[in-house]
């Protein structure tokens, strides 16, 4: 998994809330099992028409945010069915951070599985936050995970909280596996004891 330390980026309003999972990658996207290729088909049926072509007023189809990696949006984000292809097709397009006022619980944790910094602020400051990305390309944001600020592009700073088990992983890019396998010393030696010990097994 790659780490997480430091973004600076351009940051995408999306003011809309209860976005779901099958609005972030539709159900007829979820034949796969790899994580890439995903982004194309990010907010599907927002970004194109039943023809296929793109709908230009769609935020990420404006020229100023096809390079977003950061998405500001509404409160429930990611609710709906428990699909890690959610973020899968986030990270695929280029979004490294999402920043709302709350999220559906099984994808805030899918989030931090895949890379992906979400952030919880109370509402004022998410709209503070939106009115910044509205000003399009040239209005970047900074984020520091270490410190755990947000540095608007007008200099304000917004601090967040984030577990700390989590800001660990995030910063030090460990997935579960990744995880596991910093055990692997204690393991090996455990399996070296239990075949020792019963070795009719």
């Amino acid at each position: 998994m790659e780490k997480f330390d430091k973004l600076t980026g351009i940051a995408a309003p999306l003011p809309l809330v209860n976005i779901d999972t099958d609005m972030i990658i539709p159900k007829q996207f979820l034949k796969t099992i790899k994580r890439t290729g995903l982004g194309v088909h990010l907010f599907d049926e927002m970004r194109y028409d039943d023809d296929g072509n793109e709908i230009p007023d769609f935020v990420l189809n404006k020229p100023q945010y096809r390079d977003a990696e950061i998405l500001v949006t509404g409160e429930n984000f990611g609710c709906g069915s428990s699909r890690e292809h959610a973020p899968w097709a986030l990270n695929d397009f280029g979004i490294r951070c999402v920043i709302a006022p709350s999220y559906a619980d099984i994808f805030y944790n899918n989030c931090f599985k895949n890379g992906i910094l979400p952030i919880a602020l109370p509402q004022e400051q998410v709209e503070t936050l939106m009115r910044d990305a509205e000003k399009g390309a040239n209005a970047r944001m900074d984020i520091d995970l270490e410190a755990q600020t947000i540095t608007t592009s007008d200099g304000e700073v917004i601090t967040f909280e984030i577990d700390p088990f989590r800001k660990h992983c995030l910063l030090n890019g460990l997935d579960d596996i990744a995880l596991t396998l910093e055990k692997a010393p204690a393991i090996d030696a455990f399996e070296g004891r239990a075949a020792a010990a019963r070795p009719w097994v």
